[in-house]
């Protein structure tokens, strides 16, 4: 559900080792993957065609699956999920690849937590052109879990198929863990690069940016703590060193669509960490004016 650079590069992988996938696509990407199927292209993995493809823009027309793919932006998540509700069965596993850590308590309200599986993607893509998806560097790897920490016959079926794709897949013991450890990253990448306008480099470099680079991610963790996520207490400076060793041309989704004009989930990164903060009794002040800073650009220049 949502076939753009996460799902259309995880689906399209599952779909070329032989798995039963359907794709829900909309507008001119879906136009074109029913005319010239589904292209991932890849200079690390080579290229990769699937055709023909199934695509759909009725979700509704799939059947019941054994696994949702959910990989729709943020805020459609509510409105989506209650679309995909009649075709969701008592077996049916539910596996969003979203960013931030509210989507499951969202989807977990409308399909119940026994649904839900807990996943985090590592990879770099976008759609190059309708029906087109791009990979940037090797790293295509997935991370995900059940919820009680167990292995189950549903977490172990997926493995093995992404195992086949190629896909570097790991099932983690603490699936809630292993989130928020993506997400105190992607909150201090997310926050720097789009209010500071600038990739990882400059942001980590001066004296003054990398300070607040390093304060959003220490709020982050912080705030997971207070939760009961099981972060060691100096977490965020392992991340602060883990975003010494990226290229200094590394950038984050939201600063991409800030440029674009394009909506933003500012909401759910920075602002998920005050919310959660203020749940927590945890003060966030540098989340919170990222949150402010980019709020007059939230709903995109085209939605404005």
């Amino acid at each position: 559900m949502g076939s753009g650079g996460v799902g259309g590069l995880y689906g399209g992988r599952l779909a070329h080792a032989g798995c039963d996938v359907t794709f829900v696509a909309r507008g001119a990407h879906l136009k074109a993957m029913r005319e010239h199927g589904l292209l991932i292209e890849s200079e690390a993995h080579g290229n990769t065609l699937i055709k023909p493809v199934k695509v759909t823009d009725d979700p509704l027309s799939a059947g019941t699956p054994d696994l949702i793919i959910f990989a729709v932006k943020l805020w459609d998540t509510e409105a989506v999920a209650r679309q995909l509700q009649p075709i969701v069965g008592p077996n049916t596993a539910v596996l969003s690849l979203q960013n931030g850590v509210l989507k499951d308590d969202i989807l977990g309200s409308i399909f119940g937590e026994k649904a839900l599986m807990g996943g985090v993607a590592y990879v770099g893509t976008h759609i190059a052109r309708p029906g087109v998806i791009n990979q940037v560097g090797t790293l295509q790897r997935l991370v995900f879990g059940e919820y009680d920490g167990k292995k189950s016959t549903r977490s172990e079926a997926l493995l093995a198929a992404l195992l086949k794709a190629g896909i570097q897949a790991e099932l983690s013991n603490d699936i809630r863990r292993t989130l928020w450890e993506k997400y105190t990253f992607l909150v201090g990448l997310s926050g720097a690069t789009a209010s500071m306008r600038t990739t990882i480099g400059p942001a980590r470099e001066n004296p003054q940016t990398r300070a607040f680079l390093h304060d959003l991610m220490k709020e982050a963790v912080a705030v997971g703590r207070a939760l009961g996520v099981a972060l060691p207490e100096n977490y965020a400076d392992d991340r602060l060193n883990f975003a010494d060793s990226v290229p200094g041309t590394m950038d984050s989704s939201l600063h991409h669509d800030l440029k674009n004009g394009n909506r933003l989930e500012v909401e759910w990164l920075a602002g998920g960490v005050v919310q959660l903060g203020k749940k927590a009794g945890v003060p966030t002040p540098c989340n919170r004016a990222v949150w402010d800073v980019l709020a007059l650009h939230a709903d995109g220049r085209r939605h404005a």
